[in-house]
């Protein structure tokens, strides 16, 4: 028969260095995206839901976990990236539902931005109410000449401290 003699290709060598993948590479790499994404997902919507709850502490300690996911995302997308367009031409079922997956993706990590801006606004306005009351009650309620509050002096703010271990 006539087969041409295969080169041995490194097991380790990524397809973004230009090489050139044969489709079971990118079948492999796309199922690797979606359990990564997947996985994500999962991560994402518990601390959604721990922050909805106004359990801070419990949502944080997802943060290893979601570092962890985060960077195996970047790596695979950025490797699928090299590989778009043989994907596009030996499996354009896959790359579609690639992208159906990660139009699913965007929106639940968008409502997860919107919960952490609201929590993250709402602390930042209660730590703002509680340095305006700390700093009126040390401000002297004095006057000047003409009847008029005076403005503190620089002196008599007293910034306040604030831990952010939970």
């Amino acid at each position: 028969m006539n087969q041409r003699p295969q080169q041995p290709r490194p097991a380790s060598a990524p397809a973004a260095r230009g090489t050139t993948s044969t489709p079971p590479d990118v079948a492999r790499l796309a199922n690797e995206l979606t359990e990564v994404m997947s996985a994500l997902l999962v991560v994402v919507e518990r601390e959604t839901e721990f922050v909805r709850a106004g359990k801070i502490r419990e949502g944080m300690q997802l943060e290893a976990q979601k570092s962890e996911l985060s960077r195996r995302y970047m790596l695979a997308v950025e490797h699928l990236k090299s590989m778009q367009k043989m994907l596009s031409q030996t499996d354009p079922e896959l790359l579609a539902t690639l992208r159906r997956h990660h139009e699913t993706f965007r929106a639940m990590l968008q409502v997860n931005l919107t919960v952490l801006a609201t929590a993250h606004a709402v602390s930042e306005g209660i730590v703002r109410g509680v340095n305006a009351e700390v700093q009126r009650r040390n401000i002297p309620n004095t006057y000047t000449a003409n009847g008029q509050r005076a403005a503190p002096g620089p002196r008599n703010m007293t910034p306040i401290a604030v831990s952010r271990t939970l």
